[in-house]
């Protein structure tokens, strides 16, 4: 594996930006783990705990619902939803991730599959009743996260869940990250589109220093 080099990878994401490019640079971040999932640096390698915690405090049953997960990266968000009864769709842009969540997870009951979240299959169209979404739309400039969040509401079944988890920021501020963490008026783009929010948590997580993060929850 190559030493991860934050100057080198923003620099990387930026020049596929500026050629039009968004997403063209992620398969590279999967192989540069050389097929050891382990190796790809922003892996948490656990499901995010407030998935899990929204798991566990429902009050409606999980199973035998249709769950799909975008940009899956190495697949633990996919197999927690799974866990609990989801019958799971999960997919990535980079062919090698989802080498890597299969080779990890041989006997899983997930759907991994290659596909592009601008170009999914058509029967896909209005088909979940929970859409999860962990870190995709801050990774994309301009005009594709507003395609992207379009891109995903019109995955949501009527009356299906979508949940949005990401880095934040004040509006305003930090302009020029790589990744661009959503502020509150972009992530209120989902109530926008027509979906009711739920619930809403803004919290920093347990690094250091810590990231402040958005975990949220709309139904169409």
């Amino acid at each position: 594996m190559k030493k991860f080099d934050p100057i080198a990878y923003k620099k990387m994401v930026k020049s596929y930006q500026e050629q039009n490019d968004p997403t063209g640079w992620f398969d590279s971040i999967y192989t540069d783990a050389q097929g050891d999932y382990r190796d790809v640096f922003w892996a948490d390698l656990e499901p995010n705990p407030y998935l899990l915690k929204w798991l566990k405090n429902c009050t409606f049953e999980h199973t035998g619902r249709r769950a799909i997960v975008i940009g899956c990266g190495v697949g633990d968000d996919a197999e927690a939803l799974s866990e609990a009864g989801y019958k799971v769709t999960a997919f990535d842009i980079s062919p090698e991730a989802i080498r890597l969540c299969k080779k990890r997870y041989p006997d899983t009951k997930v759907d991994y599959l290659i596909s592009d979240l601008f170009d999914y299959p058509t029967q896909w169209f209005e088909s979940f009743d929970l859409v999860y979404e962990c870190n995709t739309i801050q990774v994309l400039p301009g005009k594709y996260r507003i395609q992207a969040r379009d891109a995903m509401v019109s995955l949501l079944a009527p009356k299906g869940y979508i949940l949005v988890s990401c880095r934040s920021r004040l509006k305003g501020e930090q302009k020029d990250d790589i990744p661009l963490p959503l502020d509150k008026d972009e992530i209120d783009g989902f109530v926008r589109c027509g979906l009711n929010e739920k619930s809403f948590e803004a919290y920093d997580d347990t690094q250091e220093p810590p990231v402040p993060h958005f975990f949220a929850v709309y139904r169409k």
